[in-house]
């Protein structure tokens, strides 16, 4: 007899209802928290498009320390904004000085993966040690694998300092549009 009084009718849907309750408050809170954890990463990767590095003006040097016609590698901050990056490491351009008031700079990186490119004066090329790739002197691409031109940078004078407008360098070269 204590067998059919526990298995029958009347004690089931009581069971079952708070059972079925408990599984579906335990699938709720699973959901909680891997939204609660996936939102982070979720915010890293949504980010960039929301919002935009601001460009900031670096003094590179003197007016009279580039001569009309050759590269000069400079040196300035990396304006990278974010705490977790470390220390603040120096980022480098390529300057030449066009005529009196016209300057070209290009970003040191290479478009491929970002290794440091050197300037070569004699076949006035932009080299690559990384993966062979190489640049003409108005930073268009002539050999190798980067997939587009030098990064252009803008310079301006102000009070006889020549000055160029930075950003953040990116975490990976493909740009969220």
């Amino acid at each position: 007899m204590n067998n059919e009084q526990t298995t029958s009718p009347a004690n089931q849907p009581c069971c079952q209802q708070r059972r079925t309750f408990l599984t579906r408050l335990s699938i709720a809170l699973s959901a909680v928290i891997g939204f609660v954890i996936t939102l982070p990463a979720i915010g890293f990767i949504l980010a960039p498009v929301f919002k935009k590095p601001k460009a900031k003006w670096r003094t590179v040097g003197k007016l009279e320390d580039f001569k009309v016609g050759g590269f000069v590698l400079v040196q300035y901050e990396d304006p990278s904004p974010v705490a977790w990056a470390g220390v603040t490491a120096k980022a480098g351009a390529w300057i030449r000085r066009a005529s009196e008031t016209e300057f070209i700079a290009f970003s040191i990186n290479c478009r491929h993966l970002g290794c440091p490119v050197r300037w070569v004066d004699d076949p006035k090329l932009f080299m690559c040690p990384c993966h062979g790739g190489v640049y003409y002197e108005d930073g268009t691409v002539a050999a190798g694998p980067p997939p587009e031109p030098l990064e252009r940078l803008s310079v301006r004078i102000n009070k006889d300092m020549v000055e160029i407008q930075t950003i953040p360098t990116p975490l990976t070269l493909t740009t969220l549009t």
